[in-house]
């Protein structure tokens, strides 16, 4: 999907993410997760909340670098590789698929307070809805989730309002009353709640101005979200009695049924409904982006990277999500919330891998525009915490993790392997450790039109210029005499020009007037006799190359050589380098870069004006 089809703004993302989460997290869980560790479920949320925020700042990161539909697959695999990015993305499609189911349950169950009876197969008619107004548009969809977020957050406002001078202080005693150890397994239950950031991920190719709108969105959404499940948990708690609210599938209903009365048990009921529509449309729309982007890297058949003409939207990827949406209905609903939150902290920790790969790679052209702060430590901390939350989750969240990850590999092993090569970063770290080049270009190529794309860049003349122009990496000392013999005879071979013309022309102005511009930097440009010739010859030199006494160490040099016809677009090239080397970190760059074509990308890639 290509730049036309951005659509879905900040306050989109917010409400997905939002939406995706408040409803699971508040409406049902709650009354599960404190069956399992009392009054001290407060600070399970509070710490689930917390590793998640060390997993958003990956997403952002990865997001922001690489703004893709697949969200957490398509980074993962140019991280990690196909084999770990296919399990990634079947298990990402797993987990959203059965929190959507279990929203859709979510429907059902407050249904019962309208209806005296199982109103499942009313479920399933708003996943075939919900399936319905994923194909006709995500902005439509992202339409759909603002609507329903800002009605669901309204009547938590007034919730809290009612219910707050009404909070029982011995409801807390005691805090711990199941110990520790239950509230680090509710920790690992309760992840759920928070997966509606793995949801922004997926999208990211379809929204405006990503670099931005991505983490300003998830670190709103998750700030708000945090906030809102801490005070309505603690007030539920404060108004609720222990046996009434351990194991209840209708906390939030219950505690209004407390404080209000009736009317408030099927207020709060109603609310509940809108809120899971909120989350069951979210998770189509997130689920689906998986099969397509495994489709676009055939991982899976290519009929499901396939776009409706009239909405763009992959059709037949969302018409599977909808379908095992649909079909997970019936599951029971604590396996569907183990099952989530197990492979949705496993994808955060490959998320978090995957930041540490890519930056310990060397790759040029990972150009993330937010960068994780104080980079490794959230990504290493957050790990471990994963680690620890999901080991005490019990035997069946582990049994569950290693069943999706087999199938998942099952897949890759009988399909995908045969049809996809993709190179990724960490061959580039065992490349490095092994000093074994065998590594093309593949992903740096790639990353570069993601950059294109990401940031708008359209093709100039300039840019056709440097994609064709000549590079020489030296590897000793010399001096700009010998450069300038070097560069003659490059020329005469490639313009069938006089190398000894072209060396004196480069000479006379050297010594005139002199051509480095900074420490680093030296732009010779010459005109020649012709007509229609204009070329650039990009030198480096990581030990430099000594011009005059305050100018020992050039390791850059640009060479212009053009026709008196070509004058204007002369100027425009220089105008153009020199935006391009008073970039803060070109130097540093231009050091690091491993080969030619490392060079060339960091100045098609540079931040400059362009014109046609």
């Amino acid at each position: 999907m290509g730049k036309k089809h951005r659509k879905l703004n900040l306050f989109d993302i917010f409400s997905i993410a939002a939406g995706a989460m408040i409803s699971s997290g508040i409406f049902i869980i709650p009354g599960l997760a404190f069956k399992i560790a009392g009054p001290s479920i407060l600070f399970s949320y509070f710490f689930a909340g917390i590793l998640a925020f060390t997993g958003l700042l990956s997403i952002s990161e990865l997001s922001s670098a690489m703004p893709k539909s697949g969200g957490d697959y398509y980074y993962i695999t140019r991280s990690l590789g196909p084999m770990v990015g296919t399990v990634s993305g079947l298990s990402s499609w797993f987990a959203l698929c059965l929190k959507s189911s279990f929203a859709l349950i979510g429907i059902a169950e407050f249904g019962m307070f309208f209806f005296n009876f199982d109103i499942r197969f009313i479920a399933v008619i708003f996943s075939l809805i919900f399936t319905l107004v994923n194909i006709i548009g995500v902005k439509e969809a992202g339409r759909t989730q603002v609507g329903l977020v800002a009605f669901v957050l309204f009547f938590i406002f007034i919730f809290a309002f009612i219910t707050f001078k009404n909070v029982n202080p011995t409801n807390f005693k005691p805090f711990a009353s199941h110990g520790m150890m239950a509230m680090i397994s509710a920790t690992g239950y309760v992840f759920v709640s928070y997966g509606g950031l793995l949801k922004i991920a997926t999208i990211a190719e379809e929204v405006e101005n990503p670099s931005k709108n991505i983490p300003i969105g998830l670190l709103a959404s998750l700030a708000t979200v945090m906030f809102i499940f801490i005070t309505t948990i603690f007030l539920t708690i404060g108004v609720l009695p222990k046996e009434i609210l351990s194991g209840s599938l209708t906390p939030i209903s219950d505690a209004a049924n407390v404080t209000t009365g009736r009317f408030g048990s099927y207020l709060f009921a109603f609310v509940a409904i809108i809120s899971f529509f909120a989350t069951a449309n979210a998770g189509i729309m997130a689920a689906s982006r998986y099969p397509f982007a495994l489709s676009k890297d055939n991982l899976l058949p290519s009929f499901l990277m396939r776009e409706n003409k009239k909405f763009s939207s992959p059709h037949f990827s969302i018409l599977l999500t909808g379908a095992f949406v649909t079909s997970a209905i019936f599951l029971e609903i604590d396996l569907l919330i183990k099952a989530a939150s197990t492979v949705l902290i496993v994808n955060y920790i490959l998320s978090n891998l995957s930041v540490i790969v890519l930056r310990e790679s060397g790759i040029m052209n990972y150009r993330p525009t937010f960068k994780t702060p104080f980079y490794p430590i959230p990504q290493i901390l957050g790990t471990i915490g994963f680690i620890f939350v999901i080991v005490n989750m019990g035997n069946t969240a582990i049994l569950l993790s290693v069943a999706l990850t087999s199938i998942a590999l099952l897949i890759f092993l009988f399909y995908g392997m045969r049809k996809s090569a993709r190179e990724y970063a960490l061959m580039h770290i065992i490349e490095r450790i092994t000093s074994t080049e065998f590594t093309s270009r593949m992903l740096e190529n790639e990353l570069r039109e993601v950059i294109r794309e990401r940031d708008n860049i359209v093709e100039d003349n300039f840019d056709r210029l440097i994609s064709e122009s000549d590079v020489i990496d030296l590897k000793e000392n010399t001096d700009y005499e010998k450069v300038f013999r070097l560069i003659s005879a490059r020329v005469e071979e490639s313009l069938k020009i006089d190398k000894e013309d072209i060396f004196k022309k480069l000479m006379d102005r050297e010594l005139k007037y002199g051509t480095t511009i900074s420490e680093d930097v030296a732009i010779p440009h010459i005109v020649i006799d012709g007509e229609k010739i204009f070329h650039l010859y990009i030198l480096r030199s990581l030990k430099g190359v000594y011009f005059d006494d305050e100018h020992q160490s050039i390791k850059t040099i640009f060479v212009l050589i053009g026709t008196l016809d070509e004058r204007n677009f002369h100027l425009r090239a220089l105008a153009s380098l020199a935006q391009i080397v008073t970039d803060e970190h070109f130097v540093d760059k231009w050091c690091r870069a491993k080969h030619c074509e490392d060079l060339k990308d960091l100045m098609l890639l540079s931040k400059r004006r362009r014109s046609r």
